[in-house]
């Protein structure tokens, strides 16, 4: 694909990062899926958190630090721009009063750029967002999922029967069939549990846990390769939950734990895991206001790009 069939970002050599409109990327901005292979989506929404909010303030934050990030890769030294139309699609549809409505609205959206042959990138919202997203892209059966996470978020449900939040969404994503729990691979598990059977469900329907320890003895390059043996050449998707890195690295996140891994540690998993055949991905859990500094937007703004150029790439093998 020629450079001029394809976005850039406005070049900020030539134009300040603080000046202009605020984009992913400093991306355009467009309204129609079918002029991109590649969507960037905001989904500003909190609703499934169950203890500290400010998630729906993640997107706006997460576009601003992206604005310091180039559109080169400096190890791979290719851009995910010269192989795919990427451009900034705004917020998905939300309600900020109501779970069902929000999860209707959400999955409608990203069925429209499903629809339009658009591979999704999204920056939010707490971890329930993954659940209608995967209600749109996996309209075709089940697909694999990759998880970096501190929690396994297989609850099955919160204060008397509530089965919609951050911390059940995977289990319902698997009742539905949206994910096959034998190609579902979670990295960085860890933290204290509300029963000592806290795991059991994981077990139970096959999903390959990866705790913390076991992700520290083996590093992340040869962690990166039990998940390729995971999820295996079938279409999946990747969920980044930004608390699965340590906090001293995210502390703007709803659900810290200590004892996680680094930024570093992060990106070379990810960047092992290109070549997958990623049909989506999310970054999610970034919540501003218990970080001031912005660095927690800055981590998941830098997540988000390492993404995107395995979505690129992905999109060029797999199309």
């Amino acid at each position: 694909m020629a450079e001029q069939d394809t976005y850039w970002p406005m070049d900020s050599a030539a134009h300040p990062r603080f000046a202009g409109p605020v984009s992913f990327f400093r991306l355009p901005m467009l309204d129609d899926p079918a002029a991109v292979d590649i969507a960037l989506v905001g989904l500003p929404w909190d609703g499934g958190t169950t203890n500290r909010p400010g998630t729906r303030h993640g997107p706006r934050e997460i576009r601003a630090a992206s604005t310091l990030i180039r559109p080169f890769h400096h190890v791979t030294r290719r851009s995910p721009y010269s192989h795919a139309r990427v451009a900034d699609l705004g917020d998905a549809p939300v309600n900020p009063i109501d779970i069902a409505d929000s999860l209707g609205k959400v999955a409608g959206f990203f069925r429209r750029i499903h629809a339009a042959g658009a591979r999704p990138v999204t920056a939010g919202g707490d971890h329930l967002v993954t659940l209608p997203i995967l209600r749109a892209v996996a309209q075709g059966g089940p697909v694999g999922l990759i998880q970096f996470d501190a929690h396994a978020d297989v609850n099955d449900s919160y204060f008397g029967g509530h089965r919609h939040t951050h911390g059940t969404w995977l289990r319902r994503a698997i009742e539905e069939g949206l994910v096959d729990p034998h190609r579902c691979v979670q990295i960085g598990i860890r933290g204290a549990r509300y029963s000592a059977d806290g795991g059991d469900y994981s077990d139970r329907v096959g999903i390959r846990t990866l705790y913390i320890e076991e992700v520290f003895e083996r590093g992340p390059k040869a962690v990166a390769e039990v998940i390729r043996g995971v999820v295996g050449a079938a279409p999946a998707y990747l969920t980044f939950d930004v608390d699965g890195l340590d906090p001293v690295y995210a502390p703007g996140t709803g659900t810290p734990e200590a004892g996680g891994y680094t930024t570093h540690d992060a990106q070379v998993m990810l960047r092992g895991l290109s070549g997958l055949n990623l049909i989506g991905a999310d970054v999610v859990e970034v919540s501003p206001p218990f970080d001031p500094s912005g660095n927690t937007a800055l981590v998941g703004a830098t997540m988000l790009f390492e993404i995107l150029c395995l979505v690129a790439d992905a999109r060029l093998r797999h199309r």
